[in-house]
């Protein structure tokens, strides 16, 4: 099936009154855990990849190219309605050769940019992007990280409702990410979300709005996050823990003398990472369900 726009893929989700997963992927394995999922409970989905915790070296070295091929590849043979985006891009050349490798959806992160330079980087980008029929997507205000005995907000800041809607009129993006309590990379338990001032924000800017960190949603809120515009989740450090367990739990059953074959590469119920995709596809599913409020 051929990538859908995203702006064609929030029209269904607003009118059906449900939200969009982007379930981050790394490789070739867990990009199709996250389409089966999507498959299994027929629905639509962000396929893609994030740059957050990738090597600037790399992606600069023809990653994002790598990506791209991979992304588009797996995407063409969906049965649901897909977009692909590269997420999170370190640079904004990078977000450009992105379009070039396939990408129809695109983000910079500019969280810890100054204001006006984010606004005139992100016009431009969406500009040349829209010109193209790719969607961008971009963030204003900065999530906290979860470290290892807490949450780290020194750095954090929520997004201004006035802000955004300055913002959003400023540079055209088709959706926007925003902060509002929601944490970065977090394993256990979740954020302390601020619902009203995620309606403040909706109120004024009158744009998708996305969810970064959302593995640190809490699940009861979401019918009131979509109902406040949200349609679109980030989901990818929960997908990375099952699937280690996954893995994990596969190591543990290996026979003292494996058939390194079989167990590596084949693609067949042996291999080593098909117990890590199973996992991983198990969750998206429930998370797709949560998303669509079923």
């Amino acid at each position: 099936m051929p990538l859908q726009s995203l702006t064609s893929l929030f029209d269904a989700a607003s009118c059906g009154r449900y939200a969009l997963g982007y379930f981050e992927a790394w490789d070739a394995s867990s990009l199709e855990a996250v389409l089966a999922a999507a498959e299994a409970e027929n629905a639509p989905v962000i396929l893609g990849f994030g740059c957050m915790m990738l090597d600037r070296a790399w992606l600069d070295a023809g990653g994002v190219e790598m990506l791209g091929a991979l992304g588009l590849s797996v995407a063409a043979r969906a049965r649901v309605p897909v977009a692909l985006i590269l997420n999170e891009a370190q640079t904004v050349d990078q977000a450009y050769r992105a379009m070039d490798a396939g990408f129809n959806v695109i983000m910079v992160d500019t969280s810890a940019w100054d204001t006006p330079r984010a606004i005139a980087a992100v016009a431009e980008l969406t500009r040349a992007a829209h010109a193209r029929g790719v969607a961008v997507e971009a963030e204003l205000g900065r999530l906290p990280d979860a470290v290892e005995h807490g949450i780290d907000g020194s750095q954090a800041a929520l997004t201004d409702p006035d802000q955004a809607a300055a913002f959003v009129a400023a540079t055209g993006v088709d959706c926007l990410a925003v902060s509002i309590g929601n944490v970065h990379l977090l394993t256990n338990g979740y954020a302390p979300v601020d619902m009203a001032h995620l309606e403040r924000i909706y109120a004024r800017a009158r744009a998708p709005l996305v969810i970064h960190g959302g593995t640190s949603f809490p699940p009861a809120q979401v019918p009131r996050a979509i109902a406040a515009g949200v349609l679109k989740f980030n989901v990818g450090t929960i997908l990375k823990k099952v699937y280690l367990e996954g893995l994990r739990a596969s190591l543990q059953a290996l026979p003292p003398s494996p058939n390194v074959h079989d167990l590596m590469g084949s693609h067949k119920a042996t291999d080593l990472m098909r117990a890590g995709q199973a996992r991983m596809t198990d969750k998206v599913r429930e998370l797709i369900r949560l998303y669509r409020c079923q």
